[in-house]
């Protein structure tokens, strides 16, 4: 009996080469995970009716010099492309897409044979902290169905936890994969901007997206972020890596920025957290940054700007939904009408402030803010090596318990959009439980490292996860 809930890429890659079980077998166990779980979860949109076909090849190679990724099961956010296969964004507009070409990061994976489960849900063009805004209905949190699994990545970090894959691709634009993570209790990467190819990932926030891993402990989520990352012809804003090398476990904290707006619960963890640091060896420092509570509304201006000038070519002419009207401006209205609410709310809010008029007021004021906050980080570790701060702000909610309140939902983010504005690495680690309701919910601490230090956030993160005393 495969028990795929807790057993890691390692360990799998381990057994898959000892001959313990084969990748058709891990497949199977996933797929009956599904097949047991998902109606309730709603993780997939689709699961591949070639997964056992693709298990089974990947055993051909496994007796070889085999990856530690061959056969292993991979979910992937439904926002990524793969080749002949669907992927609709979780949106009505591009619903029956196909896509014509690979992303760099599946390409990539494609020569080491993992097996791609199927496509995650999410929330619609990665709009949301919930996967609630899906097309396709929500995504529910396996440590408890009546809460949200965190989003725009929800469905990857269920997919994962409910034993669906062993890991999983997600998005990240102001922190849609340490987010979900943190709530469902998974180690979430999301690296230096330009370090993973954005070639085939459907835009959002073009100077803020980047891909990466969701996985069950740092190593394998450092195993897969390894598989998908550098330089990439195709993508002029990708940059290759240094090696890494050994630095200080100096640990900035801006202490001032956590005090308002955070559970108490989650507070509590976090200052454990910083305990464990110290057991790593690390000194924490207070630090102090004049402008970083900007960092939220500044996210929410460059963000939707973009987002709406992304979002401007699915026009019913090039390619998703087309809907016929009496002329063009007809047919423009009838397809756009198929972009759900949290969409329309954030083009919207996205043309007013690169609007004539408005745009010095909003836009232009946020990207000077955001050369700001980078030259405070700049100058931040100059004096610590590391900044830490809580993941999220509270655990888990309830479905639904956000709706209606965007501002609310937007304030989630608090903590995960400064890495995407500044463009650093940063990675969300489980931290312990919190009891909500007679339910364990996780919490997670997140770190950020300078540009292009990804390595040593994976150090400090395999360090930190050695004192796990939950």
């Amino acid at each position: 009996m495969i028990d795929v809930t807790t057993l890691t890429i390692e360990k799998a890659a381990k057994h898959l080469k000892a001959g313990d079980f084969t990748a058709v077998e891990l497949a199977e166990a996933c797929l009956k995970k599904i097949e047991e779980s998902d109606k309730e979860i709603n993780s997939f949109l689709e699961v591949y009716d070639d997964v056992l076909a693709q298990a089974a090849e990947a055993d051909k190679k496994i007796a070889g010099s085999a990856s530690p990724l061959t056969g292993i099961p991979l979910a992937v956010k439904d926002n990524i492309l793969i080749e002949g296969r669907r992927a609709s964004a979780a949106s009505k507009i591009l619903e029956g897409f196909v896509a014509p070409y690979d992303a760099t990061v599946i390409a990539r994976l494609k020569t080491r044979s993992p097996v791609f489960v199927g496509r995650t849900n999410m929330d619609e063009f990665a709009m949301g902290s919930s996967t609630e805004n899906s097309a396709f209905g929500p995504t529910r949190n396996p440590y408890d169905p009546t809460r949200v699994p965190g989003g725009s990545s929800g469905g990857s970090a269920a997919a994962v936890v409910m034993g669906g894959a062993l890991a999983a691709l997600g998005s990240d634009t102001g922190g849609s994969i340490r987010q979900p993570a943190s709530l469902c209790g998974l180690v979430g990467f999301k690296g230096s901007y330009g370090a993973v190819s954005r070639y085939g990932l459907v835009a959002m926030g073009s100077s803020l997206d980047q891909i990466g891993p969701l996985a069950k402990t740092v190593s394998d989520a450092e195993l897969l972020f390894n598989a998908i990352a550098g330089a990439d012809c195709l993508d002029s804003t990708s940059v290759s890596l240094p090696p890494a090398r050994e630095g200080g476990l100096r640990v900035g904290v801006p202490s001032d920025f956590l005090e308002k707006g955070i559970d108490q619960d989650v507070l509590r963890n976090f200052k454990e957290s910083l305990e464990r640091l110290k057991d790593c060896g690390c000194e924490t420092r207070e630090l102090k940054f004049a402008a970083l509570h900007y960092a939220l509304p500044v996210y929410y201006i460059i963000m939707p700007a973009e987002a709406s000038t992304n979002l401007s070519r699915f026009d019913g002419v090039k390619y998703g939904r087309r809907e016929e009207g009496g002329d063009f401006f007809d047919d423009y209205r009838a397809t756009r009408r198929h972009f759900g609410s949290e969409v329309r709310r954030r083009i919207m809010l996205g043309t007013y402030v690169l609007s004539s008029g408005y745009y010095d007021a909003y836009y232009r004021l946020a990207v000077a803010l955001r050369s700001l906050l980078r030259r405070e980080f700049e100058s931040a570790f100059g004096l610590v090596d590391f900044i830490a701060t809580p993941t999220s702000p509270t655990p888990a909610w309830k479905i639904g318990e956000k709706a209606g309140n965007s501002l609310s939902m937007y304030l989630s983010d608090i903590f995960t959009v400064t890495a995407n504005i500044v463009g650093l690495p940063a990675i969300s680690i489980p931290s312990g439980l919190v009891r909500r309701e007679g339910v364990d919910l996780p919490v997670s601490i997140q770190l950020m490292a300078p540009y292009k230090a990804d390595p040593a956030l994976f150090s400090l993160g395999k360090r930190f996860e050695k004192t796990n005393r939950t």
